[in-house]
């Protein structure tokens, strides 16, 4: 046992100090994210979309896939604000329900990222040695794969179905994390609390999941809130190529692809979903911009 953490007392004075200090923190945290234009923009882009796929079946003036031949298209009106495919489906419609596929997948996928990056950042910061260079040189290895590519390979052989893309899209997108994640509780693990707690005889698991994971998860959140955006982007670019959620299935990256052959005559087709992903994606970055300057220490001097 560490002979600094033996001679460590439990002061209870300090002990008691502790949650009024957390609080404290979380409390300027939040005052200079809120202060932050951008962010708040960021925040009010994504709740938007959030809210546009949850009540989709609700806004949606069409269902997205129903055909209407006489009414292929026709530019955006009061009958379809964003115009019409060349099936006659409303755009504004399939937009709205692609939302979804969007979000879950990103979400869904940043959240299998983010299991796997910080449970193997945890690990390799707090036991080190072998077990440390073993899982550095592994996320090194998924570092050198081209992401693009090894979406392209995985969904070729599984299927392009919702569930192997987010699953590849975590496995590709947790070497960020994990690095994070391990720089953070190297420089963690020698302060007094966690050598208290190891005085007092906490096993591993206890010190790792209820005194580093908390003090070092926060700036994993500007990563999963880039994690989240790049999904989007990913999943996208998938769909594009053929390779993502098949049609009939509405997908913002299906949408531009198809779109492109009529800009001469139907340029709304392919803008609409292009400035849609722009704009999410967008609100994502904003949203970790923000998580970046707010957990900036500059910001408390």
């Amino acid at each position: 046992m560490n002979s600094t953490a033996s001679n460590t007392p439990a002061n209870p004075a300090q002990v008691a100090q502790i949650a009024p200090i957390a609080r404290s923190n979380q409390q300027r945290f939040m005052r200079a994210f809120f202060r932050n234009r951008i962010a708040v923009l960021g925040v009010f882009i994504v709740l938007t979309m959030v809210i546009c796929a949850v009540f989709a079946p609700v806004i949606a003036p069409h269902p997205p896939n129903q055909i209407n031949p006489v009414d292929r298209l026709k530019p955006p009106s009061l009958q379809y604000p964003l115009g019409t495919d060349e099936f006659g489906r409303d755009i504004f419609s399939r937009l709205l329900y692609g939302a979804q596929i969007s979000l879950v997948i990103a979400f869904v996928a940043q959240g299998v990222a983010i299991s796997i990056g910080l449970t193997l950042g945890l690990v390799s910061g707090w036991y080190g040695g072998w077990l440390d260079d073993v899982i550095m040189r592994i996320t090194d290895a998924f570092f050198a794969i081209p992401g693009l590519m090894f979406l392209i390979v995985w969904v070729s052989i599984l299927g392009a179905n919702p569930i192997s893309i987010f699953v590849a899209l975590g496995l590709i997108g947790w070497p960020s994390d994990a690095r994070m994640m391990r720089a953070q509780v190297l420089s963690l693990k020698e302060r007094e609390y966690v050598l208290a707690a190891r005085a007092m005889g906490a096993s591993a698991a206890r010190i790792m999941l209820r005194h580093l994971l908390p003090n070092a998860v926060a700036p994993s959140l500007v990563l999963a809130s880039l994690g989240i955006a790049g999904a989007i982007l990913a999943e996208s670019s998938l769909s594009f190529i053929g390779l993502g959620v098949q049609i009939p299935n509405p997908s913002w990256g299906t949408m531009i692809s198809t779109g492109r052959n009529f800009t001469s005559n139907a340029w709304w087709y392919a803008i609409f979903p292009g400035l849609t992903i722009m704009i999410t994606v967008l609100g994502f970055n904003f949203i970790g911009d923000g998580l970046r300057d707010a957990l900036d220490p500059s910001q408390y001097r």
